[in-house]
């Protein structure tokens, strides 16, 4: 499965090879922004919320979006909490050792 997180350009790294830096959740990413570029100067995409996936941003996305992705991925990852905590419980209910 592919998943692509959305992140937020902050700044443009080095123009040359394509690299800027992407906000990730207050967590800052080096990432390629050939895919996002558009045909103006790079430092049109700072602002912009994009998806990244393996280093490359690999399209342009709404706040919006971009918003109710991450909410999806909170969610997501407070229910695996909780499964693995009922799973923890189930152990220990067996007699298993977490």
């Amino acid at each position: 499965m592919c998943l692509g997180i959305p992140g937020q350009v902050v700044e443009i790294t080095d123009a040359a090879s394509m690299m800027g830096m992407v906000d990730v959740s207050g967590v800052r990413r080096a990432v390629n922004l050939a895919c996002v570029a558009g045909d103006g100067p790079l430092e049109e995409v700072i602002g912009h919320w994009v998806l990244v996936h393996v280093g490359f941003a690999m399209s342009r996305i709404d706040p919006e979006e971009a918003a109710a992705t991450l909410k999806a991925l909170e969610d997501l990852g407070e229910a695996m909490a909780e499964i693995e905590a009922i799973r923890g419980a189930d152990r220990m209910m067996e007699g298993e050792t977490p």
